[in-house]
């Protein structure tokens, strides 16, 4: 799953009981909806979106919203998930809504795998609306298009109340858009401001509190949309009809996909191509480290030893560009190549990083 931003529908909210609901559009206090049985979801009244128990792998499932228009069953257009990182088994796995307000997510041994920790001072009821507003701290990106558990990336606001997406891997944390070298005037962002805010209208306009705004391609038709970070890193604007199963990229901040910090891991180079997009590719000597997932990288096929009677030399790598600050790198041209290969060898530098 890739996580929809900030205003895009969210939709589940506890409200005091005031007239009954019809069972497939609330749930009452003390109800619940149980992973064994399809029929146990919420449908908007609009019918756009729905909730309930959505698969994710073989008898595993995340608590989810979805956009139901135009029906699906599997393969959705995933909104929102409680669980993402700790789906639950199929059997005996149930969505509670305590009378007390609090909605609780129990899995198979009945232990708590998610929970809003809300309470309520009167009976309540769980609806799920066409629209409303929702604000999160940060966006996290899935895995893959397969695996909906948190990856590497985010989009949140930084400390100078400014929205970036941040690339957190396992040995560097580095943010990759808006680029870190330029200035936040130069992109026509303002940093002086004291609040977090930002909108998505359905013409297709975004702005945020930092005076960053953008307009869809497609904008000023009335469309469903959705701002998403992918697994890939890139943050996009979606739009389609009413009724389409086909999304269509209407914005993305990003254009050269190789920018993108770490899409393809250690020991590797990126190449991109506007009509076949970015390939990636081991450098001489390495292999996949993980045959399904390039952020992992590659590693050494051939063993390296640091004795005086070992061969070994440089590759010289044309036409590469290296992400960083390479011209603050002052002296290195009275650095020979003796010597920076002796350095090389005593520290034991044997991989060659992004």
């Amino acid at each position: 799953m890739d996580t929809v931003f900030f205003m895009i529908v969210l939709s589940l909210i506890i409200l005091p009981i005031f007239s009954y609901s019809a069972t497939n559009s609330a749930l009452r206090g003390g109800s619940y909806l149980s992973a064994e049985n399809p029929e146990d979801f919420l449908t908007s009244a609009g019918g756009d979106f729905s909730a309930g128990f959505y698969p994710v792998g073989d008898n595993a499932y995340c608590f989810a919203i979805w956009f139901s228009k135009p029906s699906c069953s599997k393969n959705c257009s995933v909104v929102w998930m409680a669980n993402r990182d700790f789906p639950v088994n199929g059997k005996l796995s149930e969505l509670l809504l305590l009378k007390t307000g609090n909605l609780i997510l129990t899995n198979a041994g009945m232990t708590t795998a998610w929970s809003t920790d809300t309470t309520s001072q009167s009976p309540a009821d769980l609806h799920l609306h066409d629209t409303a507003t929702y604000q999160y701290t940060q966006l996290v990106s899935s895995r893959s298009h397969t695996n909906f558990s948190c990856g590497f990336y985010k989009l949140l606001f930084d400390d100078k109340n400014l929205p970036r997406l941040l690339y957190e891997g396992p040995e560097v944390s580095i943010a990759y858009w808006p680029v870190p070298w330029n200035q936040d005037w130069e992109g026509g962002r303002s940093p002086y401001n004291s609040s977090r805010l930002a909108s998505l209208d359905s013409l297709g306009n975004f702005a945020s509190s930092d005076s960053f705004s953008f307009r869809s391609s497609d904008y000023g038709v009335s469309l469903q949309r959705r701002l998403t970070l992918d697994s890939d890193g890139n943050a996009r604007l979606y739009s389609r009809e009413m009724g389409s199963a086909t999304w269509v990229v209407s914005w993305q901040a990003k254009t050269q996909l190789c920018e993108i910090h770490g899409i393809c891991g250690p020991n590797s180079t990126c190449n991109y191509n506007p009509l076949s997009g970015s390939k990636c590719s081991c450098l001489p000597g390495y292999k996949m480290k993980k045959t399904d997932d390039w952020s992992y990288g590659c590693e050494q096929k051939f063993n390296l030893s640091c004795s005086n009677h070992t061969e070994i030399d440089f590759i010289q790598l044309k036409h590469v560009e290296f992400y960083g600050y390479d011209c603050q790198m002052a002296n290195i041209h009275q650095a020979s190549l003796e010597t920076s290969l002796s350095k090389f060898l005593k520290q034991g530098y044997s991989q060659v990083m992004r």
